[in-house]
């Protein structure tokens, strides 16, 4: 799956955690829907005043900011609210525990670019610019030339991502705007948009309360999925050593087995499951691991699969392979026109159809398990795990239900990872959970917040002020592919389109679009 050096990563650095120790606002605050000035004045907490205010502070983030820039917003008219210390940072985090550590290819398009508004020059021309040698310059321009055809898709490294991002961060003023702390929550504001509760970082924590017109929301997944199973063992056996998610640091795995062998069971079949195999594999060709793999998948892919011809994913060996996680007519084509034409049940239906587990069908990585599978190093079986016990010395009984057969059986591993992924509920979330149950913000059709195409989150309307949101949150609306990099690029731009419109802001248009390209081909200010 990597492109360059794949020797062993140390495990990424812990995410960062967030304690807020300061008191809970008084009942009445909490309570209260919409709040007056004179309730807000009462509390004795003082208010900042800033048009714009974006919560999350992560690539949905970036790129609102960045698109607002474009657009000639001033930095001083726009505040980032964020307990992160640079937009990719979660994305750093998880990409890195699950095994894509930055110098390993991510499952995103060579034009997909959250730094780069225009999507050109793209990845790969970068890539082959840099290059030193004649062969470094053509092969990943051969690569876009040919993808899907005689080669797999180009995708960027993560490292590729992250420093286009520190670079576009400098160049558009991004630090200027940012406040780190914590937001605890969003309220309407009597007279027209919104009052945000915000606890500052350090070691004096303080109350603020920021009164704009307009509230972005791009806070990312929730939380990380823990299944029934995971919490039920970790409460009974106390630690999780032997039994990790995919999206937590876990690298004593791959260090225990290297120093002896051992069986590891895995859990889930999308792009984090590829690539901890991977992993696996690459441990056992490069440090002599002798490990065996046990995947168990709840639903087993025989081959290609879909609702017609016309709507089909490759698949095999139980995998469902998909180039991105999305179809990419749901970007820019016909199922994206279709997706926003349709309401209720019927777009829920086309949701289902389109989505699913998927990974990336890349041939070196095929190669690689066609071999294992030889070998009996890796094995695939179609079941749903029951229930995780421990067994003599320390290891683990994994019982999972055999889908296919229908009966129980069982597994004795060294180790189980969980990689199904994270979860959207808004209630794991504590500023989306109070938004919905205080100020009764509708969810839509998946149970995320309802948006309009354009990304407003239409009942959190509070007179002249508007309330917007990017990314996973918005799951089940009229875009599909709202969680990737060029997902939350288009809401930003949707999103600064509808702002031009009243009037805060500069609309993006042909002769904007071409100099403000043109500055930033020369790394210079909006």
């Amino acid at each position: 799956m990597s492109t360059t050096d794949e020797s062993r990563v140390s495990a990424p650095p812990a995410r960062p955690v967030w304690d807020d120790r300061t008191p809970d606002l008084p009942d009445q605050l909490q309570r209260t829907p919409v709040w007056t000035d004179e309730l807000v004045a009462a509390s004795g907490i003082p208010v900042v005043d800033v048009p714009f205010v974006t919560v999350g502070g992560g690539m949905g983030s970036f790129t609102m900011v960045d698109v607002l820039r474009i657009a000639g917003v001033p930095t001083n008219q726009v505040k980032v609210l964020t307990n992160l210390r640079h937009p990719w940072e979660n994305y750093a985090y998880l990409t890195g525990v699950s095994q894509l550590p930055p110098h390993y290819r991510i499952r995103s398009d060579a034009s997909s670019m959250p730094d780069n508004l225009w999507g050109f020059p793209s990845y790969a021309a970068r890539r082959a610019f840099h290059s030193r040698s004649v062969s470094g310059f053509i092969a990943p321009l051969w690569n876009v030339l040919t993808e899907n055809v005689l080669t797999d898709y180009w995708t960027p490294l993560a490292g590729e991502v992250f420093e286009g991002m520190r670079r576009e961060a400098d160049r558009i003023g991004y630090w200027d705007c940012v406040a780190h702390g914590q937001a605890r929550m969003v309220r309407k504001r009597a007279a027209g948009g919104y009052f945000t509760v915000f606890t500052t970082q350090g070691a004096r924590k303080q109350r603020i309360i920021y009164r704009s017109a307009y509230v972005h929301l791009a806070v990312g997944w929730p939380s990380i999925r823990f299944l029934p199973d995971m919490q039920q063992f970790r409460s009974q056996h106390g630690n999780g050593y032997r039994f990790v998610n995919a999206y937590e640091p876990h690298e004593q795995v791959y260090d225990d087995l290297v120093a002896r062998p051992g069986t590891v069971v895995l859990r889930g079949g999308g792009i984090a499951a590829s690539a901890i195999i991977h992993r696996l594999l690459n441990d056992r060709e490069k440090l002599g691991a002798q490990t065996r793999i046990v995947h168990v998948l709840r639903t087993y892919v025989e081959g290609p699969h879909g609702p017609s011809r016309f709507m089909r994913r490759r698949g095999k060996n139980g995998w469902a392979h998909q180039g991105f996680n999305w179809p990419k007519a749901s970007w820019g084509g016909q199922l994206k026109m279709r997706m926003e034409r349709l309401e209720g049940e019927e777009r829920k239906r086309l949701w289902e159809t389109l989505e699913g587990t998927t990974t990336p069908y890349r041939k070196g990585w095929q190669k690689q398990l066609a071999a294992a599978r030889r070998d009996g190093v890796y094995t695939t079986v179609a079941g749903v795990i029951d229930r995780v016990d421990r067994v003599g010395d320390g290891r683990l009984g994994v019982v999972y239900r055999d889908t296919k057969g229908g009966g129980l059986r069982s597994l004795d591993a060294d180790f189980l990872v969980d990689a199904t992924g994270l979860i959207g509920d808004l209630r794991s979330h504590r500023l989306l959970n109070d938004l919905v149950e205080v100020t009764g913000v509708d969810r839509n059709v998946l149970g995320r917040l309802d948006v309009s195409p354009g990304f407003e989150v239409r009942s959190a309307r509070s007179g002249s002020g508007r309330m917007f949101a990017a990314g996973a949150i918005t799951e089940g609306a009229y875009y599909a592919p709202a969680d990737s990099l060029l997902g939350v690029q288009y809401a930003s731009l949707r999103t600064a389109d509808q702002l031009a419109e009243m009037g805060f802001g500069k609309r993006i248009g042909s002769g904007r679009s071409i100099a403000q390209w043109w500055r930033f081909m020369r790394g210079v200010t909006p």
